[in-house]
């Protein structure tokens, strides 16, 4: 794992809109955190129900309850210990008051005194509305804090655009739109995960089988482990 020194990140929130996002996108750091000692909170605007084919109220109720239980599995395998629901309706977050999901965001921050927050930026790495929503929420949330911390949001490198573009296209991974390609001076913090926390990352993706089992059967473990594998944030964009 290449990276500048992880110990100055502190207490440190990480605010997602669907559970998997915190495993994906900052899993490997949550976990390397956990080792050294720090405390790490995840919140979790949604509970995912609308991420499954079944779209009816019955159908959504029975995914958002497996989701639930898959989330507190991969948070268990990254050894973190605190969890917040928000419970906001999957997909619908940009129809929810934005006043008072900032108003919520910031008194659990307040409580929590993070030296470091993560979320996702205006692209929502994505493009999902729920992510670009939730993101802007957190921004705005830790703008309002007396002693601002540390922000960043996920992003990416052209290197890692090129893990695997096929994998990509073929899974539509971005056909919302992609994340902020950053260069390397940009970068705030970035690890190559390797060896058991690579490993440990993928048993808490594999942990969440209703969101990966699809792509993990379609692609093999190999290919998955390699898409997986960095990790990238960055201080908002001027």
């Amino acid at each position: 794992m290449s990276t500048t020194d992880l110990s100055r990140l502190g207490t440190t929130v990480a605010v997602w809109a669907h559970p998997d996002d915190e495993t994906y996108l900052s899993g490997g750091l949550a976990g390397a955190l956990r080792d050294l000692g720090h405390r790490v909170v995840c919140v979790t605007a949604t509970r995912g129900e609308a991420g499954g084919p079944d779209a009816s109220p019955e159908g959504k109720q029975q995914l958002s309850e497996i989701r639930a239980r898959e989330l507190d599995v991969a948070l268990g395998v990254l050894g973190v210990e605190e969890h917040m629901w928000l419970d906001y309706p999957d997909g619908a977050c940009e129809d929810a008051d934005p006043d008072l999901a900032i108003a919520r965001l910031t008194s659990i921050l307040a409580d929590i005194g993070p030296d470091t927050v993560l979320t996702f930026g205006p692209d929502g790495v994505t493009g999902h509305p729920d992510h670009r929503t939730v993101g802007g929420w957190v921004d705005r949330a830790v703008a309002d804090l007396p002693s601002p911390p540390l922000l960043l949001h996920a992003v990416t490198t052209p290197a890692d655009r090129e893990v695997d573009p096929a994998l990509d296209n073929d899974f539509d991974v971005f056909y919302l739109g992609g994340p902020r390609v950053c260069t390397p001076d940009e970068i705030e913090l970035r690890l190559e995960l390797t060896g058991e926390q690579l490993e440990r990352k993928v048993r808490a993706l594999l942990s969440q089988p209703s969101q990966t089992g699809g792509l993990v059967d379609a692609v093999g473990l190999d290919r998955f482990r390699a898409w997986v594998a960095a990790e990238t944030f960055a201080r908002p964009a001027s």
